[in-house]
């Protein structure tokens, strides 16, 4: 049968749909509905030249999706990524091949030297991976916890003197203090590109507004009035949470701060219904497994970050 590879339409049902589909099925932790891709591509930043691309068969099936683009935010102008996902019931037909080949190309015309991409761990995936020149740099892992348990998680523990928690919803009017906060957390995030966020209207636009965010069961954990600690939640309203970041500001680290901020986000998801929490963490962040080791989530799978340059 034959497949083709274009660039996603937005504005198309089958197409969104058909690309959150083969998400949940490739990464179940990777939260996606047809709202978000959507979402996603009409908010991203100019110069990340971001594409999703699909790959679909002759009867409109999709069975392949890419999310392509540039590393903008990064200290590296001429680094891209293009992460390649094919549904399981379609894969050994070259869409992984096609869709790859055309993200590259996309790339290339935008300046691209470097292409970095993420795999899902397992030999027939890896050995893809090294045959189209890509060789491994890190590892992640993506986590899971059953919430329908009557012991699921942690009692709650007493705050400390001085630490408040609040709700993103709390920060409605004013979200800044909490894009500063992120900022500095994920400038400090292990990878193989430095993250920096500098454009608040553009976090706004990304981030704040994402339609998967559920600021009513984001935490954030207050001292002194100024956010030390969160944990944002993103819920896909069909019984699945993601906690899409958790960090504490530097001046707050070890002092558990993150740990009560997100053990008070899982309760409150569990109590509205949340049946199911994942969460994902860099191999060598040994600070935030340890925390997810605490709470009782499982490895549920993992994936190996890959890179290539281009033309060598």
């Amino acid at each position: 049968m034959t497949v083709i590879v274009r660039a996603l339409r937005p504005d198309s049902p089958s197409d969104t749909e058909g690309f959150a589909r083969v998400r949940r099925a490739c990464v179940p932790a990777m939260l996606a509905t047809p709202a978000s891709v959507a979402h996603d591509l009409a908010h991203a930043h100019p110069d990340a030249h971001y594409r999703q691309l699909i790959a679909v068969t002759g009867d409109g099936t999709v069975i392949g999706t890419a999310q392509v683009g540039m590393a903008y935010d990064s200290p590296r102008p001429d680094a891209g990524f293009a992460n390649v996902y094919v549904h399981p019931d379609h894969e050994k037909r070259g869409a992984g091949t096609l869709i790859l080949r055309t993200a590259e190309a996309h790339l290339a015309r935008h300046g691209a030297r470097e292409v970095y991409c993420w795999a899902l761990d397992g030999e027939r995936n890896l050995a893809w991976a090294a045959a189209r020149g890509y060789r491994p740099t890190r590892g992640a892992h993506f986590l899971r916890l059953d919430l329908t348990p009557d012991d699921a998680l942690p009692p709650r523990a007493p705050l400390p003197p001085g630490v408040e928690l609040r709700t993103g919803a709390d920060f409605a009017a004013d979200p800044y203090p909490l894009y500063a906060l992120d900022a500095e957390t994920a400038a400090d995030e292990p990878g193989d590109l430095a993250l920096h966020l500098s454009d608040y209207e553009q976090w706004l636009a990304d981030t704040w507004q994402h339609p998967l965010l559920d600021l009513a069961l984001t935490t954030v954990a207050v001292v002194d009035g100024r956010p030390a600690a969160f944990t944002a939640a993103r819920t896909d309203g069909d019984g699945r949470y993601l906690s899409g970041m958790t960090g504490t500001a530097r001046a707050h680290r070890g002092r558990g701060l993150a740990k009560l901020a997100k053990n008070d986000s899982l309760h409150r998801a569990r109590e509205a219904g949340i049946t199911v929490a994942y969460t994902g963490n860099d191999a060598g962040n040994e600070p935030m497994l340890a925390i997810n080791t605490w709470f009782g989530y499982t490895l549920d799978a993992k994936e190996i970050r890959h890179v290539r340059t281009l033309g060598a």
